[in-house]
């Protein structure tokens, strides 16, 4: 149970940090009531490509200087799922100049923080310092970025910890579920692996696969960097220049652009674990983060599954039926069409009744226009969740590099609740009849499949 609770967390943040989390940096509260100050980023290009996002704060002294690298597990090779996560894992352990020991060392020795890791459609590195510290900043984030090691002996000490994790998580229902379910939902499109590989992919690659991984998808018209905090833009732009200016571009390969097939029919998928209760995923393909309709599909899927206590799944499945502990929808938003998910688990005995109560709301969804108080509760929700989000110097990196990313242009900042607000009772039924299918669906259970009795 306390795996599944993990991974609705885990599941939650990530939602919300698409969803939500691309707020207002300024806030002023007054009279009760939240007024987000306009973001107004300053963004150039450097010579050799680097897209570039300042934004000054000066509230403390710290400064995030974060890179988001336009390649992620999107561009594995199909056999070598785990690649661009590999990659990102080797960067902070080791440069031509540091061992990865004097990494660590220079940059606790200050008080801060280096690190870097892959996702689906990017990976990230980023430094934060204090303002008095950032040119080490700067020096530590462009080595491991320009400079990677790829030390043989790094590179089997991480592989193996990543294998090891992987067996950890092959005794996690919750996991095994979301594996095959990604599997069923992106069939024969590359976000139906996890970023993190598989034994078999990740097994398979060699030092060599990370170093012309590395040297064909790292270049500096790749990389988008925002700077955010107590610096000004003058001394941003010396530092990116000082720091960034003599990485050399490269040859910017070609992107898969292709986007994921639907799923054609109910598919089901059972996988026998001895367990006293059923996990169970239930979906199919989505939207991509720049539709036009994310933001009534946002609404949308606060009101069915996302809105924790006072959603429709959460009252029917846990507190009407009694079926389950928790339970959440998700759109899984990307730079292709991501997917929809419902999960949850609940004794092996009431599997079917579960499954068939999901499905019940799918279509009560889509059937009937939702209620007054629904959607008010929703978009209050959202955007008085709006600037919650940001509040920190790394976070607000994160966001500018992802509007950037996403091409959802500034003006995000301010008019995100303006669109929120605009979602009328039409959109949300209109949205759930055309990215909800209570019948061409995938059905993922793990459990005890002689008691759970699945019907197919």
């Amino acid at each position: 149970m306390m795996s599944m609770i993990r991974q609705w967390a885990t599941a939650l943040w990530r939602q919300t940090t698409l969803i939500l989390g691309m707020g207002c940096c300024a806030i002023l509260w007054t009279s009760g009531a939240v007024v987000a100050a306009e973001i107004a980023p300053t963004k150039f290009v450097t010579s050799n490509g680097i897209t570039v996002l300042v934004l000054e704060q000066h509230f403390l002294p710290i400064i995030e200087i974060h890179a988001l690298i336009k390649a992620g597990s999107a561009q594995d090779p199909p056999d070598k799922a785990g690649l661009a996560n590999l990659v990102a894992s080797l960067l902070d352990e080791g440069t031509t100049t540091r061992t990865s020991k004097q990494q660590a060392e220079q940059i606790d020795f200050v008080g801060g923080a280096l690190e870097a890791k892959a996702a689906e459609d990017f990976t990230t590195a980023s430094a934060r310092v204090l303002k008095k510290d950032v040119d080490l900043g700067f020096t530590l984030l462009a080595d491991m970025l320009q400079h990677p090691a790829f030390h043989k002996q790094e590179f089997e000490r991480i592989r193996t910890q990543l294998l090891g994790e992987m067996a950890s998580d092959n005794d996690d229902p919750g996991h095994i579920a979301m594996k095959a379910f990604n599997q069923l939902v992106f069939h024969g499109h590359p976000y139906r692996w996890p970023v993190t590989g598989t034994e078999e992919t990740l097994s398979k690659i060699t030092l060599a696969d990370v170093q012309s991984f590395y040297g064909r998808e790292y270049s500096p018209s790749q990389v988008i960097v925002t700077v955010v905090g107590d610096i000004t833009l003058e001394q941003a732009t010396a530092l990116v220049q000082t720091h960034f200016g003599a990485w050399k571009k490269v040859a910017v390969t070609a992107r898969n652009t292709k986007k994921p097939s639907p799923v054609e029919r109910r598919t089901v998928q059972l996988i026998e674990k001895d367990l006293t209760q059923s996990t169970i995923v239930l979906g199919h393909g989505g939207l991509s983060r720049a539709h036009p309709d994310f933001y009534s599909v946002t609404v949308m899927n606060y009101i069915l599954g996302a809105g924790g206590f006072s959603s429709r799944l959460m009252d029917s499945i846990r507190d009407k039926q009694g079926l389950a502990y928790g339970i959440m929808s998700h759109f899984d938003a990307r730079l292709m069409p991501g997917s929809f998910w419902v999960n949850l688990q609940t004794k092996t005995e009431t599997t079917n009744q579960a499954i068939t109560g999901v499905l019940s709301e799918i279509k009560s969804i889509r059937d009937a226009p939702v209620s007054d108080q629904e959607l008010a509760e929703a978009k209050s929700f959202l955007v008085g969740s709006f600037p919650l989000r940001l509040d920190s110097t790394a976070k607000l990196a994160q966001v500018l590099a992802q509007v950037e990313f996403y091409g959802l242009g500034f003006e995000y900042f301010s008019d995100y609740p303006k669109w929120i607000e605009r979602v009328t009772k039409e959109d949300v039924q209109r949205v759930a009849k055309q990215y909800l299918d209570p019948k061409r669906y995938a059905l993922v259970v793990v459990g005890n499949l002689a008691k759970a009795k699945v019907k197919n």
